[in-house]
C-alpha cells in the first residue's frame, strides 16, 4: 500500500499510522492498548473508525457483537467528552500482526480515498457541543451493533464510520452524511424489529 503523504497540520493521516503499525516487525501481536497509545489524541475517533469499520465488510457471524463492546464504550466517552479508555479486559485483547495487517490491508484503499475527500469544512458540526451529540448518536448505533438483529450491522457500522472520520478531520460534510446514514439505520433496524415482533406475535397466537 501506498503510504499518503502527511496532512497540513502535519500529522500522519490515520491509514499511514495504521499502515506502520501494521509493519512493526518489533512484535508479535498487538493489542488494543497499542493502538491507544499509538493514536494519541486522535485514539478516540480513530478506534471508533477502527473497530467499526470491519462490520461495513462481511466478516464472520458473531463478529459485530465482538466489535460492538469497545465501540459502546468509546461512544459514550465521545457523548461526555472523557479521554479515550477501556476496561482493562478489552485494552489486553490482542490479534497476530499478520492478523492485522490483513486488516489494514483491507481496509486501508477505501481509508485512503476517503483522507483524500476530507478536510476541515463546516467545523461547528465537528466540534462541542455537537461533538458529544454525535457521540450520542454513536452510542446507539454500538448498542444496536451488539444486539443480534439482522441487517442491524453494516449500516450502524457505516454511520459511525463517517461520522468518526467526520470528527478526526473536523469535517462537517461528512457529519452530515454519518447523521443522514445513522437515520436510514433507524428506519431499516426498526422495520426489521417490528417486522419480528409480528412474526412472534403469529406465531404465537395462531400456530401455537
Amino acid at each position: 500500500m501506498t503510504e499518503p503523504a502527511a496532512t497540513p497540520a502535519g500529522r500522519l493521516p490515520l491509514s499511514a499510522m495504521l499502515h506502520a503499525l501494521a509493519q512493526d516487525d518489533s512484535r508479535e501481536r498487538i493489542a488494543v492498548s497499542d493502538l491507544l497509545a499509538a493514536l494519541g489524541d486522535r485514539a478516540l475517533a480513530a478506534l471508533l473508525f477502527v473497530f467499526a469499520v470491519p462490520n461495513v465488510l462481511p466478516v464472520p457471524p458473531g463478529t459485530s457483537t465482538v466489535l460492538g463492546a469497545p465501540l459502546v464504550f468509546l461512544a459514550a466517552q465521545l457523548a461526555f467528552g472523557r479521554r479515550p479508555w477501556l476496561p482493562t479486559v478489552i485494552a489486553r485483547r490482542t490479534m497476530t500482526r499478520a492478523d492485522f495487517a490483513t486488516v489494514v490491508r483491507r481496509i486501508g484503499p477505501w481509508l485512503a480515498r476517503a483522507e483524500r475527500l476530507l478536510r476541515p469544512r463546516v467545523e461547528r458540526l465537528a466540534q462541542p457541543p455537537m461533538e458529544y451529540l454525535i457521540g450520542l448518536v454513536c452510542l446507539l448505533l454500538a448498542v444496536v451493533l451488539v444486539l443480534p438483529v439482522p441487517l442491524g450491522n453494516i449500516l450502524p457500522a457505516l454511520a459511525i464510520s463517517l461520522l468518526a472520520l467526520g470528527i478526526l478531520e473536523r469535517d462537517g460534510l461528512w457529519i452530515l452524511a454519518g447523521l443522514g446514514t445513522a437515520v436510514v439505520s433507524a428506519i431499516v433496524v426498526s422495520g426489521v424489529v417490528y417486522a419480528m415482533v409480528k412474526a412472534a406475535i403469529y406465531f404465537v397466537t395462531e400456530v401455537l
